[in-house]
């Protein structure tokens, strides 16, 4: 109990950071009506197979293991407010903003595929109940921060693992790297909008991508990362069990 309280001050303190430095409203994700309709179904076709994925290997990990739902509510929480606090990119004219995700953490946990499901419940919520993000652009911004953010991170976690780093700086690069792929996501979706009116994609992405890198996303990665990475610490120090049962780790130590 006492390790639960702590993880979630961990949470409330990284999050009060961001409710301090911005109180404006603005519209978060990718906005409604920014994708036309080809984009949007096309983007809701990428997503719904990582979805129906997700969904799957909860079913089975939950049979498994038995405090999996409570974790998987827990860092669905964690995801969903992580990410309700924009911040305005003022250059991309209100198209989207910035924001911490909270995927790399979750994908970390309970692998990509749950990640992502977790991701798309936090953005329909969102989309539904606080107008951030949009119906029509949910499938772009599951794949953008769900499956590009997820992936990445866990991918990242992986690699630094099998380098022998400490467990910290996996953490870190992570949160760090769920965080750039999420943006790039975001700047390709944007980027594709030129074709049709004769741009550059190419130089597009690049310029929405170095927009949300120079004004608060690359700030905001840098946090994040060092987030992920002490709670990956403390939750090894407390709650090893927890590690070992998510197959993190290799030892059966007991919390300290």
């Amino acid at each position: 109990m006492k390790s639960t309280k702590m993880f979630m001050l961990i949470i409330a303190v990284f999050l009060l950071v961001f409710l301090v430095s911005d109180k404006a409203a603005y519209a978060m994700h990718i906005t409604e009506g920014i994708l036309p309709s080809e984009w949007a179904v096309t983007w809701f076709a990428v997503s719904i197979p990582f979805l129906g994925i997700g969904i799957y290997h909860v079913k089975r990990k939950k049979r498994e293991m038995h405090s999996y739902l409570p974790l998987v509510g827990m860092l669905g929480a964690a995801v969903f407010v992580f990410s309700c606090f924009p911040v305005p990119v003022v250059a991309l004219n209100g198209m989207a903003t910035s924001h911490p995700c909270g995927t790399g953490m979750s994908a970390i946990l309970l692998g990509p595929f749950v990640s992502v499901l977790i991701a798309g419940i936090a953005l329909l919520i969102q989309a539904l109940f606080l107008a951030h993000g949009g119906l029509t652009t949910l499938g772009g911004n599951i794949f953008s921060m769900g499956i590009l953010g997820s992936f990445s991170g866990f991918f990242a976690f992986k690699i630094t693992r099998r380098c022998g780093m400490p467990l910290f700086w996996c953490g870190f690069f992570a949160g760090v790297i769920s965080d750039l792929f999420t943006y790039l996501g975001t700047s390709i979706e944007l980027g594709l909008l030129v074709i049709n009116n004769g741009g550059s994609f190419f130089r597009a992405t690049a310029e929405i991508f170095g927009v949300f890198m120079m004004t608060s996303q690359g700030v905001l990665c840098i946090v994040e990362g060092v987030v992920v990475g002490f709670i990956l610490v403390f939750i090894e120090k407390r709650r090893p069990d927890i590690l070992v049962q998510l197959g993190m780790i290799k030892k059966n130590a007991k919390p300290v």
